[in-house]
């Protein structure tokens, strides 16, 4: 029986299969790609709109308090085209579908994955709260027991669920965990003497990964960026004034020249978070992310960028994110270690939290030829082209995609 020549819908199809089963963090988040919002001939610097997921409050007067029931957007820049360039020729063409993706699309997806997971949990920086300590793996007793910082496993995991909750996350099957491999490895260990169900612990000791337990579904990605502290000398950091409010707060008692790098998280003495829909304390310490690298002065003076804003529940009950401002002098503390630690920032999320923007290449004419196709909110083009120049045919896969993170509170570092 004569071989079927491989058309490019087939290998467009294939790679999206192959990308999606190869990522782990992009699998796990929210992707918007629809005709409603897809750009056709979308560029670099192009915005879609995506979806932020609908919040509602309940008011408890007699009047009808109507809310926006219409889903809100936000823009999403298309900020990097990934790409992958490869040659293959007619003849590669009449392999079978299974030879040609183990030999061309699988190495090439795996690359891509890489990368796109890569950026996208970068998106860390925007998470504010935190669990663990850093410097200190899931698996080893660490921290405070029953606190924040214990880095016992399952503890640390526990609550981290415990922290989305606070929030409001939704207690649904779209809570994930992604930890990178050296977490994983010690999580391994400290989750090996919990009651699990023999298939459970049988997959565990098979494939050496965690998969589901704790309300999540575990990955392992080894993407998973770092964060690295900010060099100071020790300080007696405090808020330099009361009733600030806000997206930057002012501070003194920093050492001289004292630097808070992007992503770091602090803390205020006495300043409590409250839950985003019934406004009650958590009795938690509020965490702010700093949201830009910042210096402190000659005189130890430090004017910080942070996230969330501050913002007293109360009269603005339906967006408050602490039960009062910082008192002046309360101590400002900081979440990540000591100077210069490298410290991995796993996660835990919920779906909701990020979202994988694409939308549509153009495809050009007068090509040997050009496909484009989407497959669970992935929109890749294939294109191929005869060089006279080299007598070969360079073919071109691409995904023009944007990241963001829509709602930060639905997602919390895991530190090691």
């Amino acid at each position: 029986m004569p071989n079927r020549i491989i058309t490019p819908t087939k290998v467009l199809r294939e790679a999206l299969r192959v990308l999606h089963n190869n990522t782990a963090f992009v699998r796990g988040v929210d992707r918007q790609y629809s005709k409603e919002f897809a750009i056709p001939g979308a560029k670099i610097g192009n915005s879609i709109n995506v979806r932020v997921p609908n919040r509602y409050y309940v008011s408890r007067q007699t009047a009808l308090q109507s809310q926006d029931t219409q889903e809100s957007t936000v823009p999403v820049t298309l900020t990097t085209n990934y790409q992958i360039g490869l040659n293959f020729t007619a003849q590669d063409l009449l392999l079978s579908l299974d030879d040609f993706s183990k030999r061309i699309i699988t190495p090439a997806m795996a690359a891509m994955s890489s990368a796109m997971d890569y950026d996208g949990l970068g998106l860390y920086k925007y998470l504010f709260n935190q669990v663990g300590t850093p410097g200190t793996a899931p698996g080893a007793m660490g921290g405070t027991a029953g606190t924040m910082t214990d880095s016992s496993a399952p503890r640390i995991f526990a609550n981290a669920g415990a922290m989305l909750d606070l929030m409001s996350c939704p207690k649904d099957t779209n809570r994930w965990i992604i930890l990178e491999p050296l977490t994983q490895a010690s999580a391994i260990s400290g989750l090996a003497g919990l009651l699990n169900p023999a298939p459970e612990l049988n997959q565990q000791y098979r494939t050496g990964e965690v998969k589901n337990g704790l309300g999540f579904h575990f990955d392992m990605d080894q993407n998973v960026n770092c964060l690295v502290a900010g060099v100071r000398t020790a300080t007696n950091a405090q808020v330099a004034s009361a009733g600030q409010t806000g997206s930057s707060i002012v501070t003194n008692g920093w050492s001289a020249n004292a630097v808070l790098n992007v992503g770091e998280i602090i803390t205020f003495a006495l300043t409590y978070s409250v839950n985003p829909e019934n406004q009650q304390t958590t009795r938690l310490l509020a965490n702010f992310v700093v949201t830009a690298t910042t210096t402190a002065d000659a005189s130890g003076n430090m004017t910080i960028p942070i996230y969330p804003a501050i913002v007293p529940a109360g009269a603005q009950i339906a967006n408050g994110t602490v039960v009062a401002s910082p008192a002046m002098g309360a101590a400002v503390s900081l979440l990540s270690g000591a100077n210069s630690l490298v410290s991995p920032q796993n996660m835990a999320y919920h779906s909701d939290c990020f979202t994988l923007a694409t939308a549509d290449k153009q495809l050009p004419g007068g090509v040997d030829f050009a496909a484009r196709e989407n497959y669970e909110g992935i929109s890749m083009t294939l294109i191929r082209q005869y060089d006279i120049n080299t007598d070969q045919y360079p073919c071109r896969l691409d995904v023009l995609a944007g990241w963001a993170c829509l709602r930060p509170e639905l997602g919390v570092r895991i530190v090691a």
